[in-house]
């Protein structure tokens, strides 16, 4: 018995984990560093918002146009899709990294710290990769360069898709996964399976997080338009308050996640992000505007959610003499790793990071739109960690202090090629 039992587990790591017995192939890994690095400062020095990342795509397709690849530019605007052909027929894999930055000023004293400045919804910003975006770019160019030289490994064919406005796209536009996809981003040729990371500032360097099933939230914007009628400042019974009634309506949404919500189930959040109303300090205003956003990763708890919330929108406002209603926006899908596709490739991970590095997470309430390709083929969306080694606090996405340690980069890179050739070679 065994050496049937030996020979069942070389033909699982034959097929499984192909790429960690290949050394020429971990050596160029290695070797792509210093270039990886680089290309992340230059990224990270010069960003681009949302369907505006023109230098940021002209720079890619150089790149890829260098490797030999078949290059289609301004797919969903500014994306670029770059197709690598392996030396033996097989499957078709994508690889996913968004490219586009955030309306944030950085604070902090980077040599290469982005000074760019913009008008974003008529408010003067800085422009910054506060969510590591640079990173993931570079990872992926850094994968492009060593597949490449490797082509007698790839049985099949690698997608790399650089994806314009993941954060979302200026008003009144259409843009990010959803459009590529719409472009045909998964046609010529078909895409069998997509995979796709995100770097983190409160994880570890050298650390891979992941979750079968629902990962990332689905995410809602919605904007709630409050009407009421303008009075003087010195007497509000003249008129109808909408700041006021606005914040009954504020805590009311909150008594839908705090009393109604089943969070035994799966998190939820409502929050109100922005509000605007009012000219001067003694005029109660004819209206307001709120904006936030709803995060959900159960689809009967975001249909209860959206329903009470329009519901309470309205009865509230009626009560006080006003009237609301709410404009929803979708901006993504849960973020749902493929049951099977994530049993597959796990010895992947284990093998690119160690066993011991690779951790089983909970799911978060922040949205990703790779989610859009999940509803089309399986997908695989895990998490690199991106904190300093010996740090123990990290500041987060989004915000000016925001940042990823350059040594980070060196495991997606890996990561994914390991990824593409052990996908590719299982049988």
């Amino acid at each position: 018995m065994k050496l049937p039992y030996l020979f069942f587990l070389l033909i699982i790591s034959s097929t499984t984990l192909f790429a960690q017995l290949d050394s020429e192939l971990l050596s160029d890994v290695n070797l792509i560093e210093e270039k990886v690095i680089e290309w992340r400062h230059y990224f990270h020095e010069n960003p681009e918002l949302s369907n505006r990342e023109f230098n940021t795509a002209e720079k890619i397709t150089e790149h890829l146009k260098g490797l030999g690849f078949e290059v289609t530019e301004k797919v969903a605007h500014t994306g670029v899709v770059g197709i690598l052909k392996g030396d033996y027929p097989g499957k078709v894999i994508a690889l996913r990294a968004d490219i586009d930055a955030l309306p944030v000023t950085e604070r902090n004293d980077l040599p290469f710290k982005s000074n760019v400045t913009t008008t974003f919804l008529g408010q003067e910003t800085g422009v910054m990769h506060a969510c590591g975006h640079d990173t993931h770019i570079s990872i992926l160019m850094g994968v492009a360069e060593v597949l490449s030289k490797h082509k007698n490994l790839i049985h099949g064919t690698v997608k790399f898709i650089f994806q314009p406005a993941e954060e979302g796209p200026p008003p009144g536009e259409e843009a990010g996964a959803s459009l590529m996809i719409k472009e045909g981003v998964l046609e010529n040729p078909k895409v069998d399976a997509i995979f796709g990371l995100h770097i983190g500032s409160g994880s570890p360097v050298g650390t891979i997080s992941y979750k079968p099933g629902g990962t990332m939230a689905a995410v809602e914007r919605f904007v709630v338009n409050v009407k009421g009628k303008q009075t003087h400042g010195s007497r509000p019974w003249g008129g109808v308050d909408p700041i006021y009634i606005s914040a009954k309506i504020i805590d009311g949404f909150q008594s839908i996640i705090s009393r109604e919500s089943n969070l035994t189930n799966e998190a939820a959040v409502i929050t109100v992000g922005k509000i605007t109303s009012g000219v001067r300090f003694n005029i109660i205003p004819e209206s307001a505007e709120m904006i936030g956003t709803v995060r959900t990763l159960d689809p009967d708890m975001r249909e209860l959610i959206m329903r009470r919330m329009n519901e309470m929108a309205r009865d509230i406002a009626k009560a006080y003499g006003g009237t609301a209603t709410i404009e929803w926006q979708s901006n993504t899908v849960i973020t749902f790793n493929d049951l099977d596709l994530t049993q597959q490739m796990l010895p992947s991970l284990e093998a690119a990071a160690g066993k011991e590095n690779v951790k089983l997470v909970k799911a978060t309430t922040g949205g990703e739109d790779f989610s859009y390709y999940q509803e089309v083929v399986p997908g695989l969306y895990f998490f690199l960690g991106g904190m300093t080694p010996g740090n123990t606090e990290s500041f987060p996405h989004h915000t000016p202090d925001f940042m990823i340690d350059d040594s980070s980069m060196l495991l997606g890179v890996k990561t994914f090629c390991m990824l593409t050739i052990d996908y590719l070679n299982a049988k």
